[in-house]
């Protein structure tokens, strides 16, 4: 076991992975909204929304709007989800300066998820990875199916370490393993986080998982153990992807920081007022379910309050 880490990077995902699947379309202003909840509560890493086709992800429309009226300085990192080229293009030119791209461990959902081969999409990160050198964008990228694709099945681990190490050697910034259906156990995250932070060190990789099997909580465990100390979350557990069957929500970001919360790891997020945001995304979607672990931690909270 390696020595675990006390203090973690986290990233809420919400604003785009999260709300890209719910059969209510916010509005840019609410969008907006749900931003700022998560900056209050001192969340500094937030993925925005994405640049993509409209007509695939409607919930994703008016990103370029979005982006263009953020904060520019209250010190929080936003980024925004490219699937290729022209999606790159349109976040640079609307003033994004991080930006996310998805690698691919299973063929079948290379297919699915943007029509390309897994040696294709791959290319297409490699020819953006040049395009935002030059244009000062950081880059960072999630390994899909990393653990098993709901198309090609168990997915080999050995492929995983190949992809790692190889987009590492090509000097991209960070990698994100990806549980993109919630099938991961902690026992296989455990390996291969372990793998990776022996192989390469814990700065260059993040997990992110789905709590599709009620595990999300448990692997981010598994990974912090490893030595891993960037992790995704989705507010009130929203998620699930819409070309990915059994992709049901990621892991709740109150639910995650509760945890690293009462184990001392320091995240420097606001419980209490992360549980504002969470409320505000069940009111704003109707549909977001809401940590696992809220009805407790509410009174919880007003009980540490009165003490």
């Amino acid at each position: 076991m390696l020595k675990m880490n006390d203090c973690v990077v986290f990233t809420d995902v919400g604003p785009r992975d999260g709300l890209q699947n719910q059969p209510k379309i916010l509005g840019v202003d609410e969008r907006l909204a749900l931003i700022a909840a998560l900056s209050a509560a001192g969340v500094k890493h937030i993925e925005v929304g994405s640049f993509v086709s409209p007509k695939a992800v409607p919930a994703m429309a008016g990103t370029d709007q979005l982006v263009a009226r953020l904060p520019k300085a209250d010190g929080v990192n936003y980024s925004a989800l490219i699937p290729n080229r022209k999606g790159y293009e349109l976040a640079r030119d609307a003033g994004a300066r991080t930006v996310n791209m998805v690698l691919y461990a299973s063929e079948g959902m290379a297919r699915k998820n943007v029509n390309m081969s897994l040696a294709e999409a791959e290319q297409v990160t490699l020819e953006i990875l040049d395009m935002a050198a030059q244009d000062g964008v950081s880059v960072v990228a999630a390994v899909a199916t990393a653990f098993c694709c709901p198309f090609d099945g168990p997915t080999d681990p050995g492929k995983v370490r190949e992809i790692i190490a190889r987009f590492i050697e090509s000097g991209i910034e960070q990698l994100v393993l990806a549980d993109t259906i919630g099938a991961a156990n902690p026992m296989q995250v455990r390996k291969l986080t372990g793998d990776l932070v022996v192989s390469h060190g814990a700065d260059r990789i993040g997990c992110h998982f789905h709590d599709t099997r009620a595990m999300g909580v448990a692997n981010v465990f598994a990974a912090l153990e490893s030595g891993v100390y960037r992790f995704d979350g989705s507010i009130a557990g929203l998620g699930g992807c819409p070309f990915a069957p059994g992709a049901s929500g990621n892991v709740a970001s109150e639910d995650v920081i509760m945890m690293l919360d009462q184990m001392g790891v320091k995240t420097g997020i606001d419980l209490d007022a992360l549980l504002r945001a969470s409320d505000l995304a069940q009111e704003l979607t109707g549909t977001a379910p809401g940590g696992r672990a809220k009805a407790w931690l509410g009174p919880w909270l007003e009980k540490q309050k009165q003490a």
